[in-house]
This record gives C-alpha cells, structure tokens and sequence, in this order.
C-alpha cells in the first residue's frame, strides 16, 4: 500500500499489552461485530520483508510511466553524521483559522482505477468526503499530486503530509514542494505542509540502506531549511525496521512507522490499535523517548485471510474503531490506511488479494 508489508520474523513478533484506563475508552458508541475467524491454520508468514508497491508513476515532472522512463543515476549519499537527538522537533504548521477537526490523518492516492493521474476537479472532489480529517498523507510527486492535493486540502483547512516517494532524482525532486506551493506574487506559502517525508519504506523494500536514507534526510533538512520550510522532515518505514535501526528516528525530527496488525496472523481486528500503540511505544523507547507517529494503520474489508486476520466490512469497522479508541489521547500521532480503495494496485503473494481493499470510505 505504497508501501511494503510490515511481515514479521519470529524474533520480532512482540506480545500485546493491555492498553491503559485512558485508551479503555471508545472513541465510537458501540464495537462493531466481528467476522469470527476460520479454522484454517494461520499463514506462515516468511523470514523477509516484502518490497514495496510502486505508484504507477514514477515521481518525475513529466509523468512518465515508471516502465517507460530511464531512471537518473541515484542519489549517493555521503558519510552520515549524528544529529541532536535531544532538540525538540518542530511542531507541525497550523492555520489560525483551521476549524475543528478529528484530528487523525487519512493517507491518500490520486490515481484512477486504470492508473492515470486524477485532475484538480477529481482530487477536490475526493477530498469533500474526507474533509473531517485534520491532515491528508500522500506519498509522491508524481501526477503533480502536491500541486492538486494542497489546493484541495486549503478549501478545508486541512494539512498536507507530503513527501517523495524515493530518492530517484534526489535531492532536485525536493524542488516540488516550494513549486507547487507558490502564490502568484512568488511567495511560498509552506503553512500547508504538515510533514515533509524522504522515501516510504525504503530500508525495508531493500532500495536503499538506512545509513543512505539518514543522510538524505539530512540532506533534505539542509535544502529545504534553505528554501524557507521549518517543518517535520521524517522518513517514513516500518516499525520493524525503525526497531533495527533507530538512527533512522535519530535523523527525523520524529519517528514515523507503518505498522498494521493484519499483517500478524495471531492479530484480531479488535485489537488493531492496542498492537499499533504498543509498536509506537516500543520505537520511542527504542529512541530515547523520541515522538513516535503511526503513519499507516488500517484493515482491508476484502482479500483472503491471514490466519486469525480476516478482511470483512465488519473486521475493518471494528479494527478502525480499536486504532480510534487507543490513539483518543493522541490523535495527532495515527494516520488511518487510507481513504479510498486502490482499484490501480496489484496483489503478490504476500498481499492476500487485498492489496486494492483498504479504502475506509468506499471506492471511486
């Protein structure tokens, strides 16, 4: 889902633990029913992270297909050195008159189920049925989906959690954000920008080594700091990974982990968000106590099973209410997985034929 599953070796499954008073409450009326599971043996999940699944376009100005374009040489990056992991990191940017929101983020794709890009008026469109959300995550720049997606976004006061997708064309792909965010007097208006992140799982799809990832999130400080923006910059992977290697939390100004528990076959939908804050918790331990943000959870309402995880309407219902009531404290730290169903993905054997069916709020 933009991104690689976060599968699990046996050593890094992690025992649940009971969430405390405060996340005992529920952020809706009533727990939805349960699909109960079936009796058919869990999936042996393999001893590999599964790389992840590209958008259909490559982050390029012109859009070209990723098949059908040479890719520039990638980005090398030079010896890292350690950044002050004790400076408070910057508070994400907010409108003065932003009205009330949930405050949880919502991810989002602007691609058509035939894998063309979505126009202004598609993307405005998608956003009205969303616009309860405090900040909207999108993945790339292709599509000149930071162009479309932040002008939608400003008709409901929302923030934009943006970002490039990889390093292809790093670190001149920083160039997007200050470009697709200029008013026609030729100020940048970078208010907009709840996160800026460098790459989606890129340690754990095997593109790039952590310490290469670290620097370009250094990198990317230096440049974008330059062009006027003083917001977060993260990269973003899964929680496995920021558990390995924590120096990828060290570099962001806070820690931001994929992380869904349908993915771990002994994982119910009820408790999806006990799972997910207990991963949060243990990357900021991890880290010296660094913020942690989920920045994917979800469940799919279609596919095969996971063992005890089963994709149902009913099963996503329970499992979004579970990550609502446990993050209720901390809205602000959990982006839901995602807004609408991906028809333009492909399933691979690690997908269970639910690749497409994470959409919360329905199809398009």
């Amino acid at each position: 889902m933009l991104r690689a599953w976060a599968l699990h070796n046996k050593s890094m499954l992690v025992h649940r633990t009971l969430p405390d008073e405060e996340e005992k409450r529920w952020f809706l009326l009533k727990e939805p029913a349960l699909t109960l599971p079936s009796k058919k043996p869990p999936t042996p999940i393999p001893d590999l992270n599964v790389p992840s699944i590209a958008p259909p376009y490559a982050p390029s100005k012109n859009n070209n297909d990723v098949n059908g374009h040479s890719n520039p040489a990638p980005y090398k990056p030079k010896e890292l050195q350690h950044p002050n992991t004790h400076s408070k990191p910057p508070a994400p940017h907010s409108h003065s008159d932003q009205h009330p929101h949930s405050q949880f983020g919502i991810s989002y794709s602007p691609y058509k189920a035939d894998r063309t890009c979505k126009n202004q008026e598609e993307v405005n469109d998608d956003l009205d049925r969303i616009s309860q959300y405090s900040f909207i995550r999108i993945y790339g720049t292709d599509c000149d989906q930071t162009r479309t997606v932040t002008n939608a976004a400003r008709r409901h006061n929302m923030l934009v959690f943006a970002g490039i997708y990889d390093l292809t064309d790093f670190p001149k792909s920083l160039d997007t954000f200050g470009e697709s965010v200029t008013n026609p007097d030729g100020k940048i208006d970078w208010s907009i920008f709840h996160t800026i992140a460098i790459g989606n799982e890129l340690v754990n799809g095997g593109t790039n080594s952590a310490a290469d990832v670290a620097t370009a999130v250094q990198k990317a400080r230096s440049v974008l700091r330059a062009q006027g923006y003083t917001g977060p910059i993260v990269t973003v992977d899964t929680f496995s990974v920021h558990l390995n290697h924590p120096e990828l939390c060290h570099v962001s100004d806070y820690c931001a982990a994929n992380c869904h528990a349908f993915f771990d076959a002994t994982q119910q939908p009820a408790g999806a968000g006990a799972y997910a804050l207990e991963q949060a918790r243990s990357i900021s331990a991890r880290a010296g106590g660094k913020r942690t943000m989920i920045t994917e959870s979800g469940w799919p309402h279609a596919g095969d099973a996971n063992g005890g995880a089963i994709p149902s309407a009913d099963n996503q219902q329970a499992a979004i209410a579970s990550l609502k009531k446990s993050f209720d404290h901390r809205r602000e730290d959990l982006v839901l997985f995602t807004a609408f169903d991906d028809l333009w993905k492909d399933d691979n054997m690690y997908t269970f034929n639910a690749e497409k069916f994470w959409g919360i709020h329905g199809g398009l």
